[in-house]
């Protein structure tokens, strides 16, 4: 999966909708990626659907974010139920894909601020996104108690697709905490800035707690006639 060449300017100002190329470009080359993608996930386990999957990468701004979000986009177009949570307590970004307000979010559902129906925002039809809302003081333990396990139970029960955000592994223990909830992790590298230090690290800190690490997704690969596309397809094994 080719994502776009990191723009400068600071992602803290910056409008993420134009990374949706599934719904700005349905017939170019990422968007079949992506529903590439999709495939692999509907069928790679069918007698044990991968319903709960996290998104996360060795370091920042190797594209997770947009992998999830137009994961959650083909979902939808394909008559899936599916609902993207942004757990990067730290740095949330999803509702900048999709023009959300972020006043209230998971974290308001998961110490009872909130329900649940009365906090997502429908995106598309079949595409629900609970943003993040106000950064907590304690992200690790907030995701690590019993209500967000409770949680995670409940929209897997609710949802075709349960689609999670975390931050990047190589930085804080969140996604780790986050993968022991779910189905598998989707570890997202950048063929430019991702070492190879980095990913034995990620990999080491996810299978340490016994996480299902369902596939990778390499960005920025070289393709086409020796440039790049500004999406495309790059990459994606099972283990």
């Amino acid at each position: 999966m080719i994502i776009s060449r990191r723009k400068k300017r600071s992602e803290r100002e910056e409008d993420l909708s134009g990374r949706l190329v599934t719904i700005l470009d349905p017939e170019g080359p990422a968007a079949e990626a992506y529903r590439t993608l999709r495939t692999n996930l509907l069928y790679a386990l069918v007698d044990d659907p991968l319903k709960v999957v996290t998104f996360t990468s060795p370091g920042p701004g190797e594209g997770k974010s947009t992998t999830c979000a137009n994961l959650g986009v083909v979902l939808a177009q394909a008559n899936k139920n599916t609902l993207i949570l942004d757990c990067d307590f730290r740095r949330p970004v999803m509702h900048r894909f999709f023009g959300l307000r972020n006043v209230w979010g998971v974290v308001d559902v998961l110490v009872g601020k909130r329900s649940l129906p009365d906090t997502m925002q429908e995106v598309l039809v079949g595409l629900n996104v609970l943003t993040c809302g106000p950064i907590p003081p304690n992200p690790a333990e907030l995701l690590s108690s019993q209500r967000f396990a409770e949680f995670v139970a409940r929209v897997r029960a609710e949802f075709d697709y349960v689609l999670i955000d975390a931050p990047p592994v190589g930085l804080v223990s969140d996604p780790v905490v986050i993968s022991t909830q779910g189905d598998g992790v989707m570890l997202v590298l950048d063929a430019h800035s991702t070492g190879k230090g980095a990913l034995r690290k990620s990999l080491h800190s996810l299978e340490a707690v016994g996480a299902n690490i369902i596939g990778t997704v390499m960005n920025n690969v070289r393709g086409g006639k020796g440039g790049y596309y500004r999406y495309g397809y790059g990459g994606y094994t099972y283990k």
